[in-house]
């Protein structure tokens, strides 16, 4: 099995007045490795630098605080929220400012052999068309570093730069 990332698809709600209306991102994920190591990535402070963002505070419950600091943006791009979903090895999901609710949903794949992993992923958060392009962009261009740091290539974040996620913007944007 070869990893896969789905084209993301959007949909939006109408004005909720708080900035835009609400964005509703889904992306599907076939990663060829076990719902353990795909958990590890998605849902500890020692996966999430590899591929999305530092966690600096990290509390891995239901209601826990967390801070994540996207490695590709500076001080600025530090954003604190909470754990509204908790269910280990199956469903890991943040509410941060920015962002909003981030959610990540893991089955197995192969139930015989355990050696694949489908996510399931949702983002949800108030914002313009502008903004719902970035984050499909965003989100596409992470879940390319999650597939490498899966497997065992880690991403650099010296070697980031705007290009790729340019380039995925521009095909979001095409009808």
């Amino acid at each position: 099995m070869t990893a896969m990332i789905g084209q993301g698809t959007s949909r939006t709600e109408g004005s909720t007045g708080t900035g835009g209306p609400t964005q509703h991102l889904h992306y599907e994920l076939h990663l060829p490795h076990p719902v353990e190591k795909v958990w590890a990535a998605v849902a500890t402070p020692e996966g999430l630098p590899g591929w999305l963002a530092a966690a600096d505070v990290f509390e891995p419950r239901l209601g826990g605080a967390v801070v994540l600091r996207w490695l590709n943006g500076g001080e600025s791009a530090t954003h604190a929220g909470h754990i509204t979903a908790w269910d280990p090895e199956r469903v890991a999901e943040y509410t941060i400012d920015l962002h909003g609710r981030c959610r990540f949903h893991l089955e197995t794949t192969d139930g015989k052999t355990g050696t694949g992993t489908t996510v399931r992923f949702t983002n949800e958060f108030d914002g313009d068309d502008e903004l719902r392009l970035d984050c499909l962009a965003g989100w596409h261009n992470h879940f390319e570093f999650l597939v490498d740091a899966l497997d065992g290539r880690p991403k650099d974040w010296s070697t980031w730069s705007l290009d790729r996620w340019q380039e995925l913007r521009d095909a979001y944007r095409k009808p």
